[in-house]
């Protein structure tokens, strides 16, 4: 074990972790990343984090989009979902109606992206590309 992260050639991440993350970053809430602490080794596990800069001296983030392809759906907004349930002409738009349908197009959404997830990322402070595993799926 080290405090060079250099060392890493895979890391361990929870699917949901990577959704929460995701979800932060789609709503606008503060900077949320996988993170790493020290001291490393060849296979690490990242967790979610926000990101506090009093706290985050030799860790490594992991920026939850690059560990997706370019393929990867868009959060569905309400208001997105809003429109696509108004253009539906076999619905009649109402505000339960649009909580239900935004909460099914997250829940599609959530499931659709971790089919996306890539296989390695590069990561600045590591040489070559570390190979990602995710956890409970």
């Amino acid at each position: 074990m080290t405090t060079d992260p250099s060392v890493l050639r895979s890391l361990a991440i929870s699917a949901e972790d990577l959704l929460a993350a995701m979800e932060a970053e789609a709503r606008g809430g503060p900077p949320t990343v996988l993170r790493v602490t020290p001291p490393y080794s060849g296979r690490m596990r990242a967790r979610l984090h926000v990101v506090q800069t009093a706290d985050d001296r030799e860790t490594v983030h992991v920026p939850p989009e690059s560990l997706l392809d370019d393929d990867a759906p868009a959060y569905p907004t309400p208001d997105g979902t809003a429109d696509e349930l108004r253009s539906r002409a076999d619905t009649e738009y109402s505000v339960d109606r649009h909580r239900d349908y935004h909460e099914q197009q997250v829940e599609t959404w959530r499931a659709a992206l971790l089919d996306h997830v890539v296989e390695s990322v590069e990561l600045p402070d590591v040489e070559g590309e570390i190979t990602i595993s995710l956890l409970g799926t």
